[in-house]
């Protein structure tokens, strides 16, 4: 097949483009520069898109003997990645930008590039695993379940996954991985792995916000609408948080309260005892299906709502307006805007966006 291998300039995605050659594959690397301000230097930069990520992607195709290209999708990670990111905030809701990455850019932009130029499909370092099941191809969790990515590919459609190629989804541990760029000779072959949000290098997402969307004072209610506290732009909440909400006004039973809810039209922030963080029930309208759509309106699945997160059995039930699941157990912390990814087994089955969530504990309970 000829391979197009994305190839970050981590140690990931340089095993797999050489796992690849040695497929016999006809193999080209590309690195995608997503920033045209991107960090310079590594110090500090705690992403995946600075200059001499892209020098540790070429290195990495020099020595495999590859040909070697930056592409620049900056405009397209601004519009799709970047500025949904932003105005998913200002609506209130919390977005996972590493899985709008996956759909906005490597898995459409750049596969619907490598096909216009007669690549059969794209190679990337993610985790997981493709197998051919009997209505066609599906997605799976990886063999290690440390490192699985298989949460943030569940945008992929069937398509999608028919031109995609994970030669790490097998591999039993990073650490083997890491062990094999250096029998190869990689230099990125103890390279720390990228974290945080990369177009957040710094890491203070909640200056990045303020900076992006501005900050406007407004008040901190608890479930019955009593003012419990001031802050200086809702956008800095995400639901669950507990540190930095600066309450005037102690819990009568004393005990710390969290964020439940953000409202951006009103400018207010949420708060309540732990307990009302548990979420009995969740709705999205925006699903896709990774591979072959279940048959059934109605099935048994797990739930998975974090890309670290446990998937917890529940229950599915899709309409035309969407995707309801009710957990067998209530879940913790579910913020709208975050991808609710179903799963049967180790088989990613699909995924929806989720828009509305139902408490376990009403209010006044």
């Amino acid at each position: 097949m000829r391979i197009l291998a994305a190839m970050s300039g981590g140690v990931d995605s340089a095993v797999a483009a050489a796992r690849a050659v040695e497929a016999g594959h006809d193999v080209v690397g590309v690195h995608l520069a997503l920033s045209r301000a991107g960090g310079t230097l590594r110090t500090g930069s705690r992403g995946c898109c600075t200059i001499e990520d892209a020098m540790d992607a070429r290195r990495a195709a020099d020595l495999l003997g590859i040909p070697f290209y930056v592409w620049d999708f900056s405009e397209r990670f601004r519009d799709d990645v970047i500025e949904d990111f932003i105005s998913e905030y200002k609506a209130g809701r919390t977005p996972n930008p590493c899985l709008r990455c996956n759909e906005k850019i490597k898995f459409a932009a750049l596969l619907e590039r490598a096909i216009e130029l007669g690549f059969d499909a794209v190679c990337t370092g993610h985790y997981a695993t493709l197998v051919d099941g009997s209505e066609g191809l599906e997605l799976h969790r990886a063999s290690d379940n440390a490192k699985d990515q298989s949460y943030v590919l569940g945008v992929l459609d069937a398509e999608q996954l028919a031109h995609t190629y994970f030669p790490l989804g097998s591999t039993p541990s990073k650490a083997l991985v890491r062990a094999e760029a250096a029998e190869r000779g990689l230099s990125v072959a103890q390279k720390p792995d990228s974290h945080d949000i990369c177009f957040i290098p710094d890491g203070d997402t909640r200056g990045w916000l303020a900076e992006k969307v501005g900050a406007e004072q407004g008040e901190i209610l608890d479930r019955d609408g009593e003012v419990v506290g001031t802050h200086d732009g809702a956008h800095a909440f995400t639901v669950g948080q507990r540190k930095g909400l600066r309450l005037g006004v102690p819990a009568a039973d004393g005990k710390p309260r969290f964020v439940l809810e953000v409202r951006p039209v009103t400018n207010t922030v949420i708060v309540g005892p732990k307990e009302a963080l548990a979420i009995a029930e969740i709705a999205g309208e925006r699903f896709s299906w990774a591979g072959a759509a279940p048959t059934a309106s109605e099935f048994d699945c797990e739930v998975q709502i974090r890309a670290h997160a446990d998937p917890v059995p529940a229950r599915a039930f899709v309409t035309g307006e969407g995707v309801r699941v009710v957990p067998d157990q209530p879940l913790d912390g579910v913020a709208p805007g975050q991808s609710a990814v179903l799963y049967i087994g180790t088989r990613v089955l699909g995924q929806f966006t989720i828009d509305t969530t139902v408490s376990a504990v009403p209010v006044g309970a």
